[in-house]
């Protein structure tokens, strides 16, 4: 434990620094601070500072003693996904302990994931630098050998994200949706989530994945559409009224002899346009079917 000990103690120190209006001394086994103070502070007051977690107490009490956010990378495993509950407890237990707080908005926790328009083509896109990671980064490094070593990429797939209990997600932005929602449920509720960077898919296609999560998952996750979806709603179940309002104005409209004449010059030009458009498109067709 001397690394989460210096930890712990270094957190204490950094954030004093960040703090303090006077210079102050710090002796350490590890290091020494004389007449300590820094000469530019941050510009945000009360500067964020978060701890990883894995799925042992450490970090979690690390969190809780100094009232700071915490970063679960232990999510991206079964066993860390199952120990979520047990590890907030950690934190609150020693904020407790220490007389902090700590809050769930703060906690942050990574997933891993390849998003695609449909699952088939990001099972395709992914497969093969998943089933890569696995076996030769996350267990052939990482762990020394030990963990599931997959045949074929495509078991690496159905193993990771499409079994009980799976960990990924490759597929769609509604699959990504729902594996948020699963974990809130899960987790007892956090504030963040957080993609791990993989490279399973190319350049091109990791890319879309993150313009798929920035488009679609995180206005749905922050509840950035529930006002459109009601509005969208009000206007359907309330369509009569606004027909009798469009109504009314069509009225008034008839009652000034030029405005209904300007009227129905614009529904002609309207009405040309879109033959001229038809006409052009059968033109084109039929050069086709020619050709």
């Amino acid at each position: 434990m001397v690394l989460r000990d210096r930890q712990d103690e270094a957190i204490g120190v950094i954030r004093q620094l960040f703090e303090a209006k006077e210079r102050f001394t710090h002796e350490s086994e590890w290091f020494t601070l004389k007449d300590a103070k820094l000469q530019l502070k941050p510009l945000q007051k009360h500067m964020e500072f978060a701890v990883a977690s894995l799925v042992s107490p450490s970090g979690m009490t690390l969190a809780g003693k100094h009232g700071i956010g915490v970063l679960s990378i232990g999510s991206t495993s079964q066993a860390g996904i199952q120990a979520l509950p047990l590890q907030w407890s950690f934190a609150e237990d020693a904020a407790e302990k220490y007389g902090n707080k700590v809050e769930r908005a703060n906690w942050r926790l990574v997933l891993n994931w390849h998003l695609a328009e449909t699952r088939d083509k990001a099972r395709e896109q992914a497969r093969e630098g998943l089933f890569r990671h696995n076996n030769e980064y996350t267990v052939g490094t990482l762990a020394a050998g030990q963990g599931q070593i997959f045949k074929t990429p495509d078991e690496a797939v159905d193993v990771m994200a499409f079994s009980d209990g799976s960990v990924s997600v490759i597929g769609t932005p509604d699959d990504l949706v729902a594996k948020i929602y699963e974990m809130q449920e899960l987790s007892g509720g956090f504030g963040c989530v957080i993609g791990f960077a993989h490279d399973w898919a190319n350049r091109a296609d990791t890319l879309n994945s993150w313009d798929l999560v920035a488009r679609y998952v995180i206005p749905e996750v922050n509840g950035m559409l529930y006002d459109y979806r009601e509005s969208n709603t009000y206007v359907i179940e309330n369509r009569d009224t606004w027909m009798r309002a469009g109504a009314a104005i069509n009225a008034k409209i008839q009652e000034n002899e030029k405005a209904a004449e300007a009227m129905k010059a614009a529904q002609n030009a309207r009405a040309a346009s879109a033959l001229q458009a038809h006409a052009s498109t059968e033109v084109e067709k039929a050069a086709s079917d020619s050709s």
